[in-house]
């Protein structure tokens, strides 16, 4: 019997007309704005990843010996500390034709050497220009010439739910592109740096992503990747662009940062202490005190204000304040708002340098809450020998242990209020009364802290 004819046997595989192919593509009709949208993704890849640099460095670390290193006779028996040669994996977007990259602090800090790898593969050896931990933004060099060159764009406009796009080095899988939205802008209190403005992203950032652009739609560079929620999926941060800008401009003119320095400590104003300050809502900064000889107590900020707006910015709680203070600059006047006994006070400040600032130890001091029965708030004082009165016992559930009032604080007012001495402390209490409330300015350490309670 014949074998079957090759007429009748089915292609291995069907390839679409759109190739030359004899199949009909599944989908005939592709909305048009999806076609436009993978066509801008398309584009702004091509037109930004020869922008975008994969960052190699090699550091030397030392190998802790907890249990031995700390023998005065540890390097006769073991010799010097051993090190260990640590490599690491960044990104980076060039901003000058002539080689300078923007790239995070981490990325390049404390590095031996440091390579950079171009789109074209091309690698060259770089040298730090500077970095500023705070911010967590470093400048590299490179040398080379008629390079492109990223645009920067305005991060200020960011809006959630528009696009956000990361290129970058990925676990060094290199000039890999993500696509997500911007999830939230103005993320602070974060606990990655010291000043904090982040914008949140679901685009897939990664380790190798740190340094490397996020961009909008127009393929303009609106932040810098940073860091990653470990735990989370889909949660990213980058540092807008705009906040960057003043820094490594500043990198790019001088090597370092300089910062404004207000010189006061400031404390979060909670719905407790609004109420009893008088404000209509909880936000601002309460100054709990002001650093002597500064530019605060030269321009008239006294202890117990609260800056509710910095330069016409208003300002939504202290890591804010800190941020417009120190990007405002060094010797230049500021506008302060305080609202003080029931008022809006205008005040003008003249920043310094924050690196010329005295550094000031804060420590807290007593231990935890004891039991007793003390007066109506909880507490059992005594006259403090620097004025004021000192708590020597503090009552356990009581509104004082609450509150979060500790043994060992001095309290200078009540009320604002200043109290001198035990008798005029149990008079101010006794006169709010069970159901009253308080404001209380205590001094602990080095540092003062308000605290708002309502009596028992």
């Amino acid at each position: 019997m014949a074998g079957c004819s090759g007429k009748n046997e089915s292609p291995l595989f069907f390839e679409s007309n759109r190739k030359a192919g004899q199949a009909e593509a599944p989908v005939k009709d592709v909305p048009a704005e999806l076609l436009s949208t993978q066509k801008a993704f398309s584009a702004v890849a091509k037109q930004v990843t020869p922008c975008v640099v994969n960052i190699s460095t090699i550091s030397k670390k030392k190998i802790v010996q907890p249990f031995f290193e700390m023998n005065p006779f540890f390097e006769d028996f073991f010799g010097a500390p051993q090190t260990r040669r640590d490599k690491s994996l960044g990104s980076g977007f060039i901003i000058s034709k002539d080689g300078y990259i923007v790239t995070n602090d981490h990325v390049v800090r404390d590095a031996e050497s440091v390579q950079v790898k171009l789109s074209n593969d091309k690698v060259y050896d770089a040298r730090v220009v500077g970095g500023d931990p705070k911010t967590d933004i470093a400048v590299i060099k490179i040398k080379a010439s008629d390079l492109p060159v990223a645009v920067l764009g305005d991060s200020e406009k960011l809006e959630v739910g528009q696009w956000a796009i990361a290129i970058g080095n990925p676990f060094g899988l290199e000039r890999s592109m993500t696509v997500g939205v911007v999830s939230a802008t103005g993320r602070s209190n974060v606990g990655i740096e010291t000043y904090e403005n982040f914008i949140q992203t679901d685009a897939s950032i990664n380790p190798g992503n740190s340094g490397g652009p996020l961009l909008n739609i127009h393929g303009e560079v609106v932040g810098i990747n940073t860091a990653i929620v470990a735990a989370g999926q889909g949660i990213g941060f980058a540092i807008p662009i705009a906040m960057a800008k003043p820094v490594f401009t500043q990198i790019l003119q001088k090597g370092s940062v300089s910062r404004g320095y207000l010189g006061v400590t400031i404390q979060p104003v909670t719905e407790d202490l609004a109420r009893s300050f008088g404000l209509k809502q909880a936000g601002g900064a309460l100054v709990n005190d002001v650093l002597k000889g500064g530019p605060a107590e030269k321009g008239g900020i006294r202890q117990g204000d609260v800056i509710i707006a910095f330069n016409g910015t208003t300002v939504k709680d202290p890591s804010h304040l800190q941020r417009l203070v120190a990007e405002h600059g060094v010797g230049k006047s500021a506008k302060v708002t305080v609202f003080r006994d029931g008022k809006t006070v205008e005040l003008a400040v003249t920043l310094s340098n924050m690196e010329a600032a005295p550094r000031q130890q804060r420590e807290s001091s007593g231990a935890g809450e004891q039991g007793g029965q003390g007066d109506l708030l909880g507490l059992v004082v005594d006259d403090a020998e620097q004025g004021g009165v000192v708590v020597v016992d503090v009552g356990r559930g009581s509104a004082a242990a609450e509150a979060g009032i500790r043994r060992g604080d001095v309290i200078v007012s009540l009320n604002r209020k200043k109290v001198s001495n035990s008798a005029e402390y149990q008079r101010i209490v006794q006169q709010a009364g069970r159901g009253g409330s308080l404001t209380i300015l205590v001094r602990r350490g080095d540092a003062s802290i308000y605290f708002a309670l309502r009596i028992k």
